[in-house]
């Protein structure tokens, strides 16, 4: 893929991001567009040498729409100044109802690629189930944390919109009970592109990736029972 030509065309969008802008490079949009979707379909070749069960998922259906949702938004912007996709099983991008995790990945403006792999805000259902899991496989749990692979690449677990206090029914005095406080589970990096070297983008997404694929294991294994409240 044209790496600096991607970032180009993200940077000018987020310096005009309007409808007559992109219409009038449109052109640019779709040459971009289609060699992103051979990004993604390479991608997803990779990750399924270590996945499996996300092998066969359609590369179409992993990338997301350039234009955003302002329907209740205060920003009115009409297109996202990103190109991004999600792999899940069964194509599905945010698979929490079905009890699965998400690898994702965007480029930005920046020349920054950003990647990484979990659950970010589950259902109150799927949240519970997490929850739980932490509790019943608190040895399994730890073990993840410690992978040195996982820990060198993405750190810890994100701690984005924590809660105060343990949710009810979770023991304060659990081991892991700062983490059964998160409503997302998700680890993530950002690291600068290979603009001079365009042919390692895929290799590095699913290197690293991989290193979160025993996270991405362990969440699977979070079965819900039934869906009531967080």
């Amino acid at each position: 893929m044209h790496l600096r030509d991607l970032t180009q065309f993200l940077k000018e969008l987020a310096d005009n991001n309007n409808r007559p802008w992109f219409i009038m490079n449109k052109p640019r949009y779709d040459i971009l567009r289609e060699e992103f979707l051979q990004v993604v379909t390479d991608m997803i070749i990779e990750l399924g040498k270590f996945d499996a069960a996300v092998k066969f998922c359609n590369p179409k259906k992993a990338m997301f729409r350039i234009n955003r949702d302002v329907r209740f938004a205060h920003d009115k912007s009409p297109y996202k100044t990103r190109f991004s996709a999600a792999v899940a099983p069964n194509d599905l991008r945010r698979p929490s109802k079905a009890g699965g995790p998400t690898y994702y990945m965007q480029i930005d403006g920046t020349g920054k690629l950003l990647f990484g792999a979990g659950e970010y805000m589950p259902p109150p259902s799927r949240l519970k189930a997490l929850r739980q899991h932490m509790v019943d496989d608190a040895a399994g749990f730890s073990k993840v944390l410690k992978n040195k692979k996982l820990k060198a690449t993405f750190g810890d677990i994100q701690n984005e919109g924590k809660l105060m206090r343990p949710p009810k029914g979770f023991d304060a005095e659990h081991e892991h009970i700062e983490y059964i406080k998160l409503k997302s589970f998700f680890v993530w990096t950002e690291i600068d592109l290979p603009l001079n070297k365009p042919e390692l983008l895929v290799p590095m997404i699913a290197s690293g990736l991989k290193d979160a694929f025993p996270l991405v294991e362990w969440m699977r294994a979070a079965k819900e029972e039934e869906a009531d409240e967080a």
